[in-house]
């Protein structure tokens, strides 16, 4: 049995022991493949609900992942990736390359995501992404992470109206440059400091112990990463997981929309 299978059994006792019934069981996910043969090497009980019985699950990936068999991502049910391709201003991940290569052979939807460091402008690292991710067709959004790190180069915590600022110069350069709003990483210590709920953007929420409807009452969202102790079919030791907020024909609609 998969860790997920696992999970999903857990779940379907605690629906029995809680309502002293028979339990409809998990949904079944609309993966690429014959899925779902993923599962979590650190499964937990969810406050609120949780992601199972979403039916478009994908990964997000940097150079620790190693080498990827995609095919083997691809066949597991993953039905998108979001790659890290630079940080600040002057790093790039240098698997970046080669994975956005290869997810495309794969015919896995992918998208770059760029790591905001707060000690360079937003114009600054704009166009160190431009000048690592290619503008191209049938990619998904580029993607902006807005979270507190513990840098030894850049300890600074800006005030919320300077990460705004910065963040917005960002986004709407890339906005101009691949002709479509990226979307907005955050976790919820970043996300209630600089009161993102403020902003009309489209969110990829992180909550790994409760559903985002608790973490992030009010917001609406597209991604959910709930994980990161994932494990994938062609993928060694951990990684991230996600899924889609929507149905698999809300998800086809995205990607009519969204892809570039």
């Amino acid at each position: 049995m998969t860790f997920l299978g696992k999970i999903f059994t857990a779940l379907a006792l605690v629906a029995l022991a809680s309502c002293g019934g028979p339990s409809s069981g998990p949904a079944v996910m609309a993966g690429q493949g014959s899925g779902p043969q993923f599962g979590d090497s650190a499964p937990h009980p969810w406050i609120g609900g949780h992601p199972y019985d979403h039916p478009i699950h994908g990964i997000d990936i940097s150079r620790w992942q190693g080498d990827i068999d995609w095919h083997r991502v691809r066949g597991s049910g993953i039905s998108f990736a979001f790659i890290k391709a630079t940080e600040g201003g002057d790093h790039a991940d240098p698997n970046f390359r080669r994975y956005w290569r290869e997810a495309a052979q794969a015919r896995i939807p992918r998208g770059a995501y760029h790591y905001f460091y707060f000690c360079r402008s937003g114009s600054e690292q704009a166009a160190w992404f431009i000048a690592n991710v290619p503008r191209e067709r049938g990619a998904m959004p580029p993607v902006l992470d807005l979270e507190w790190t513990a840098s030894k180069t850049c300890p600074h915590r800006p005030a919320s109206h300077e990460v705004l600022r910065e963040a917005k110069i960002f986004k709407d350069i890339l906005h101009r440059h691949y002709g479509q709003r990226p979307i907005i990483y955050t976790t919820v210590d970043f996300y209630r400091d600089n009161n993102l709920g403020s902003w009309p953007e489209e969110f990829w929420l992180r909550s790994v112990a409760g559903h985002p409807r608790i973490v992030y009452p009010g917001q609406r969202y597209t991604f959910w990463q709930y994980t990161g102790t994932g494990i994938v079919p062609g993928i060694r030791g951990n990684v991230d997981l996600n899924v889609f907020a929507g149905s698999p024909a809300q998800w086809r609609a995205w990607l009519n929309q969204r892809l570039q």
